[in-house]
């Protein structure tokens, strides 16, 4: 049994906004990317999954538990980060992780300590003078602080600066590596290449591609065959461009392209880099 099952799930807002018969496992100790823009049906899937809110039809369950009738119970052991944190406003950042420590009653404050300091964090000023890298970085340290063993990440660099991005990073490969099961969904494809085991890809709430980054890249292969004057300018073409001389016609050259994970992003919703 899968650790995270995601079954016919649906969600119909109407014009097409939702999610639709959406079915999806996450194995015990994967990290999987969740990648999609806005309204794509991303955070309506992360809410079915903390059980914000109840299927029209199908179920979500973690563990075995459904994330809806256990809600109480799943939510105090994962380690959720928003899309849109709420916080209190009025609460200093100090004050806000200790509210949070005292509701998921953790007594030691070691894991807090070494995550304010890992993103070079003071949380003593109030949290409505924060900027937004200071907020983020403040909603990471409360979803990571318990060291669950199971977190739900809805854009989690959002605000982040590169260098705390690659922070994250870190953290990230550094949870995999201890067993954690994660999903995150992200806008930033280097980071979800140098983290995820596999990638779903979601459009108007249906996962159109599902599978590691790799063989999803080698899915999308394009190849070119370039026809040179000599046999010559065809081996040095071959060597400069990792292409190779084809056996029927020496003159030609076939070279082959493996896209990016954001090229196949874009070719998916018709878009274009910038």
């Amino acid at each position: 049994m899968s650790l995270i099952e995601i079954s016919c799930l649906t969600r119909n807002y109407g014009k097409n906004k939702g999610v639709f018969d959406l079915s999806l496992n996450i194995e015990s100790g994967e990290v999987f990317g969740f990648l999609g823009p806005n309204g794509a049906g991303k955070t309506t899937t992360i809410r079915h999954l903390m059980g914000f809110i109840k299927p029209q039809q199908g179920n979500c369950r973690i563990d075995g538990l459904d994330c809806w009738r256990q809600a109480a119970f799943l939510q105090q052991e994962i380690g959720y980060l928003p899309g849109e944190i709420a916080f209190f406003n009025d609460m200093s950042g100090a004050e806000y992780l200790n509210f949070i420590a005292r509701y998921r009653k953790i007594k030691k404050a070691n894991r807090k300590q070494e995550l304010l300091e890992r993103f070079a964090l003071d949380p003593k000023g109030k949290i409505k003078k924060m900027s937004k890298g200071m907020k983020q970085k403040l909603g990471i340290v409360a979803a990571f602080m318990h060291d669950p063993k199971i977190l739900i990440l809805d854009e989690p660099t959002s605000g982040l600066d590169p260098i705390m991005q690659n922070t994250f990073v870190e953290l990230i490969n550094e949870e995999k590596a201890k067993g954690k099961t994660i999903i995150m969904s992200s806008h930033i494809f280097e980071e979800v290449e140098k983290t995820c085991d596999r990638i779903g890809i979601i459009k108007d709430g249906r996962l159109v591609a599902l599978d590691t980054s790799d063989n999803i890249r080698m899915r999308h292969v394009k190849s070119y065959v370039v026809t040179l004057e000599s046999q010559e300018q065809a081996i040095e073409f071959a060597q400069n461009f990792q292409g190779n001389v084809m056996a029927d016609d020496p003159c030609k050259v076939k070279v082959t392209h493996k896209q990016s994970l954001e090229d196949i992003f874009l070719n998916y919703y018709g878009g274009k880099k910038q």
